[in-house]
């Protein structure tokens, strides 16, 4: 077994996350590739402490260069505000270190362009963060259209809803300001994960049509004072996709005003002969629909079952850590040449088609039409 040696940039939410992962790495059986996390590097001392607890980091540093010249780590995990992406991401391209970048890939499409480009160039083995289509709820979907069940496809929609920010007094962050977050607002935040499934059955949008939100306009700062908010709260896009010669639509939803809504990831595809939904929400539950004498929608209790074998029990569910470790499990294997036809990350050039779509939804909303892609 191989071993590779993982450093995070960004010790935050998700590089806590990426930690617990490689905390829980014997969890995979029979798995070609050990990981270990050996350096973390943040400008916050206080999210620097946190990683003292694990045995195998020596390093941690606030400069990220001390980070990438250390010639004890191969891959770098990536998780900060979306204006430092290009930079830093091509820091590590430069360092010569493979990477795992979190979505946009870039605070817009020409920084996503300019990342992919460098990817290439420097052969280095480049893909970005997507966790919830690892989820067994989410395969199961995908494998049903893989698998010609659907007939001619009717439509697909695909959502990532949240209600976070419904509570007008929480204070603003880096994700409601453009400088930081981009103009693309909630679909750089959130549109990765809607786009994942349907990009990698080969549904790439060529019109679209976007209607955007701003809700709340400014924010509690940290100072007792209004920050302004100008990123886009919502975004609905209504797009059409070329599948055997038909257009067929497909609608895009990422929210952060949702009613109800915590966090939930769903994609629902209609067709002819059979269908498939799946939410979050009923993590365990499957819906398939065949046609036949009866219009019949089915219910699946699913157990635990990821793309990559675990020891844990098949009747019990799955949750946010374990689609996460599926998917840094995927990375690696396929770093390695050892996905053998499972479901893989985000490549750089999905991540700059899907810049591509919200760059062509800003236009639809500013000029309020469709916009070819």
């Amino acid at each position: 077994m191989s071993k590779v040696k993982v450093g995070i940039i960004g010790g935050g939410l998700m590089g806590r996350e990426v930690a617990s992962a490689l905390g829980r790495w014997f969890v995979l059986e029979n798995y070609p590739v050990q990981a270990e996390l050996v350096a973390v590097c943040d400008l916050s001392e206080k999210q620097r402490e946190w990683f003292r607890q694990i045995p195998t980091v020596s390093l941690l540093t606030a400069d990220h260069r001390d980070l990438l010249a250390s010639s004890e780590i191969d891959v770098v995990y990536v998780a900060v505000p979306h204006n430092a992406h290009e930079s830093l991401y091509l820091d590590v391209l430069r360092a010569g270190k493979d990477l795992l970048a979190e979505k946009p890939f870039g605070i817009d499409l020409n920084a996503a362009r300019t990342i992919a480009a460098a990817a290439k160039t420097s052969g280095r083995f480049v893909r970005c963060s997507s966790e919830f289509p690892f989820l067994p709820g989410a395969q199961r979907a995908y494998q049903f259209c893989r698998e010609g069940k659907l007939g001619k496809v009717l439509e697909i929609h695909s959502c990532f809803h949240h209600s976070s920010d419904l509570d007008p007094t929480k204070p603003v962050n880096w994700k409601r300001q453009v400088k930081t977050c981009g103009e693309i607002g909630v679909m750089g935040d959130l549109g990765m994960h809607t786009i994942h499934v349907p990009f990698r059955l080969g549904w790439k949008p060529k019109r679209v049509y976007a209607q955007l939100q701003k809700i709340y306009h400014e924010r509690p700062d940290s100072k007792g004072g209004m920050a302004p908010c100008d990123t886009w709260d919502n975004a609905m896009l209504h797009a059409e996709v070329e599948i055997e010669g038909a257009e067929v639509p497909i609608r895009f939803e990422m929210k952060r005003l949702a009613p109800g809504e915590t966090n939930t990831w769903c994609i629902e595809i209609l067709g002819t002969d059979g269908g498939v939904k799946y939410s979050t929400k009923e993590p365990k539950t499957l819906w398939t629909f065949q046609r036949g004498k009866e219009q019949i929608w089915q219910r699946t209790d699913l157990g635990f079952h990821g793309p990559f074998p675990t020891i844990t029990g098949g009747i019990f569910e799955p949750g946010f850590p374990d689609c996460f470790l599926q998917m840094w499990a995927a990375f690696l294997a396929e770093r390695a040449g050892k996905l053998d036809g499972r479901f893989g990350c985000v490549t750089p050039e999905e991540a700059v088609w899907s810049h591509e779509l919200f760059a062509a939804a800003l236009m639809s909303h500013a000029e309020k039409k469709a916009i070819m892609i």
